[in-house]
């Protein structure tokens, strides 16, 4: 896709594509061109919709068979902090393990659903993380296209549908709708849609804390374009607009703590994680390698490594700046931090950029090699979902 970003990135013109051609947004209405666009992201919706139902069903029928329920299951673990959230709000500072860790976005969606359709809270849960996957499809597969071709794009979407702890994207966690956000800040980046970019990422602060790892993207791309003059008064209001959910959140937890500092010592003292650059994350790592170590560490090692590795490949195949900057500091925040070892991989989940390397390869081996391959992956990551949420005891 022809590129247009604050600087442009020095890598080989990719050659043409046979695909059709993106829609023109000058041509039509509002109307035609959402239908349009809509058509144009069909195969990529429709493949990773298959996949996340596969996995879905995989566990449907795997938990009916041990006698349990499989909704049950899609929100367990932090999924009912989100849902006590959504039920009752807020608790106070006194608890061990304030639920003022967790962003309100999430559960205020599923709160509002909850409210206004005739689904309880555990399926509104769902429900707002199955969109939010679709939502984050489509924002893969718009920055693959415009990166490379349509083809690069479905592969994206897809890939990302077929990790391993793929199954969190259709739980009651806040990965996917994060995901969404931050692929939808960064395409907006990648155009020059600097409003779109600053409000998006807005609502990303509003929902992780991982949104520290967008917001500088934001911030340097905006930086970038006023000391160049471009686009007028719009990166200014990029700038303001990127950092307000992140910085009002943890302002609100600092005046109910009574501590500037309040949401990192919650976590801190509450949830046990800081960041010691990595030195915990080596040592359980090396003792997942070198002992016998139950399947889910073993496979968030292997996470790990093949992270980094995806990393370095995106470096040599030039991704844009700002894909690279993203996934570096989600990579160093991620591993950098100490506790919660079994979740990295799921923590790792929003960092899509490093599947664009795979995304291209796939795209270029055709369509046969390419779905040998999805399909593999894509059986796999159905097991290892029901392995971790009827099997593993621990949040995935």
């Amino acid at each position: 896709m022809d590129v247009v970003t604050t600087e442009e990135p020095s890598r080989p013109t990719p050659a043409a594509s046979t695909e059709p051609a993106s829609p023109d947004p000058g041509r039509a209405g509002l109307g035609r061109r959402l239908r349009d666009a809509t058509r144009y992201a069909l195969p990529a919706l429709a493949v990773y919709a298959a996949i996340r139902l596969v996995s879905v069903l995989t566990l449907y029928v795997w938990a009916r068979n041990v006698g349990t329920s499989p909704l049950g299951r899609l929100v367990r673990a932090d999924g009912t902090w989100y849902m006590a959230i959504a039920q009752h709000g807020y608790d106070g500072y006194e608890k061990t393990q304030s639920n003022m860790a967790f962003f309100p976005l999430f559960p205020g969606l599923t709160a509002g659903l909850d409210r206004i359709s005739p689904l309880n809270t555990p399926e509104s849960a769902v429900f707002v993380a199955w969109v939010a996957g679709l939502a984050a499809a489509w924002g893969l597969f718009a920055i693959g296209a415009h990166l490379h071709d349509r083809r690069t794009g479905v592969l994206l979407a897809a890939l990302w549908a077929a990790v391993p702890h793929g199954i969190v994207e259709s739980m009651g966690y806040s990965e996917s709708l994060f995901t969404a956000l931050a692929a939808w800040t960064l395409y907006a980046l990648l155009r020059r849609h600097w409003v779109t970019a600053g409000v998006v990422c807005l609502f990303a602060g509003l929902t992780r804390p991982t949104a520290s790892s967008l917001i500088p993207v934001v911030g340097l791309a905006a930086l970038l374009a006023i000391v160049r003059r471009r686009d007028g008064w719009r990166p200014w209001l990029a700038l303001l607009l990127a950092p307000a959910g992140w910085l009002g959140y943890l302002a609100w937890v600092g005046v109910r703590t009574g501590r500037p500092d309040g949401w990192f010592h919650i976590q801190s003292a509450g949830w046990g994680t800081s960041f010691d650059f990595g030195v915990y994350t080596f040592h359980r790592g090396q003792l997942a390698l070198v002992q016998v170590a139950a399947l889910p560490l073993t496979v968030v090692t292997l996470v790990a490594l093949l992270a980094v590795m995806f990393f370095v490949l995106s470096l040599l195949d030039r991704q844009p700046w700002q894909l690279l900057l993203y996934s570096g500091l989600l990579l160093v925040t991620t591993l950098g931090a100490a506790g919660y070892y079994h979740s990295k991989a799921r923590f790792l989940l929003p960092a899509f950029p490093l599947l664009l390397p795979a995304a291209v390869g796939l795209a270029r081996a055709g369509w046969a090699r390419a779905t040998t391959v999805l399909v593999t992956v894509a059986l796999f990551s159905a097991y290892f979902g029901g392995y971790l949420l009827l099997i593993w005891r621990y949040s995935p």
